[in-house]
């Protein structure tokens, strides 16, 4: 049984919600950030890569985050950001061209994590760990969403999308890929008691994204219960709830810089090793993954690859019990080709190996590879979403860099302060 709990957010006043919210903390690098902060002071991003207008010291620098405290102070005390005066839920509606996402924020107990109610499927770096959890204890708040799914009974997206047919946003903050982020919020205590005996309903919920942040959280009440400053907030973290069925889910490509020693008529002698590669035309580069020529069987598995300025599709035979692990895609490109043709055994670390999220078009390979900055593209298909959540189920880890979820969420559109 799944348990949400309101909470009253801060958020940006109306005067400035179109500038304050940000893309997150991990999707651009410090000279990425510090040029939009530069462009925008109020963007979010000046409170949550603080470390961008600090340079010259080390990113887990004490100043750091002392620096994202005092920023986001500032914006309480300018009000330029605001509590709302009551908890509640948060619609969150994203209408991204013809496709209209919608969820519920609110907040999720740290118990329901360390019990397993709230599953995953990625490992956590400790270094992204520590950084996160000092950034949550210097501001004192959870700056971001951590993007939840659940398998709907019956009806609890229905009562979801409900909450808006007739109503106004309270926010509508449009990003810089068009895309409208619409916030409703909901304190009247008989909605709140709908949407409690609606999840009450759903016995799991599923991190999609947000692997780092809701650890983070979890470490920092620890951290509370441990020092003797633990808060009712403090044991809880903000998440954004999607039925699992109405989201979205892109492959992850993966590029490499060089063959290692192989020429490229070698290294495809060596995929021919392990299946059919042959050369494919008329791939259209403004879609996020290649069409098969045709649809292989469920014995059968298919990947992409651009190479030399041709694109190439391989189909190899799937092992008899391969398991939900061994069967992906991205595990058997690992295991059977990055691994052993071209070298690349960590890929965590590895400088070689680059990743391309799916909500990309193929034209970013194809200029990848054209520009001489890497030697090969593998282009996945996408997963099936049952997939990522059996997975998380039978407690597996899924290779890093499997998955794509889409909508893409706003930082600082809600804000949940843990005092």
């Amino acid at each position: 049984m799944v348990q949400l709990h309101p909470f009253a957010a801060v958020r940006a006043a109306p005067a400035h919600a179109q500038a304050i919210p940000s893309v997150p903390y991990d999707v651009v690098s410090a000279a990425e950030a510090r040029a939009v902060v530069e462009q925008n002071p109020l963007s979010f991003l000046s409170v949550i890569r603080s470390d961008a207008d600090l340079p010259d010291l080390p990113a887990d620098d004490a100043q750091v985050y002392a620096l994202a405290a005092s920023r986001f102070s500032r914006l309480l005390d300018d009000g330029l950001m605001v509590q709302d005066p009551a908890p509640g839920y948060y619609v969150y509606e994203v209408v991204s061209g013809d496709r209209v996402y919608t969820g519920i924020v609110a907040c999720v107990g740290v118990d329901d994590y360390e019990s397993g109610v709230v599953r995953r499927h990625e490992l956590t770096r400790y270094d992204k760990e520590r950084d996160r959890t000092r950034h949550i204890q210097a501001v004192n708040a959870n700056t971001g969403l951590v993007f939840l799914l659940y398998r709907d009974p019956g009806g609890v997206h229905a009562t979801i999308e409900s909450l808006v047919e007739s109503a106004s946003p309270d926010m509508d903050v449009v990003n810089d890929r068009g895309e409208h982020h619409r916030l409703y919020r909901c304190d009247n205590p008989d909605t709140i008691a709908a949407l409690d005996l609606a999840f009450a309903e759903v016995d799991a919920l599923y991190i999609a994204d947000g692997h780092h942040r809701a650890k983070s959280a979890v470490n920092a009440a620890l951290e509370r219960r441990a020092n003797g400053t633990v808060s009712a907030e403090s044991e809880r973290f903000m998440a954004v709830l999607f039925a699992h069925d109405r989201v979205r889910l892109h492959g992850y490509s993966r590029l490499v810089t060089d063959l290692k020693t192989l020429s490229p008529e070698s290294f495809l002698r060596a995929l021919r090793a392990l299946g059919t590669v042959e050369p494919i035309d008329g791939v259209d580069v403004r879609g996020f993954h290649v069409v098969p020529r045709m649809q292989p069987s469920g014995q059968q598995r298919v990947l992409h690859l651009y190479l030399g300025g041709q694109w190439y599709e391989f189909i190899c035979q799937r092992r008899p019990g391969e398991g939900l692990i061994h069967g992906l895609d991205v595990q058997f490109l690992q295991d059977r080709i990055l691994g052993p043709v071209l070298g690349i055994t960590d890929p965590r670390g590895d400088s070689r190996l680059h990743y391309l999220g799916g909500a990309s078009p193929l034209s970013r390979l194809v200029a990848g590879v054209d520009s001489g900055e890497f030697a090969v593209a593998f282009a996945i298909q996408p997963l099936q979403i049952e997939t990522v959540l059996d997975c998380a189920d039978a407690g597996l880890v899924m290779p890093p860099k499997s998955t794509w979820f889409e909508p893409k969420l706003l930082s600082g559109f809600t804000v949940h302060l843990l005092d």
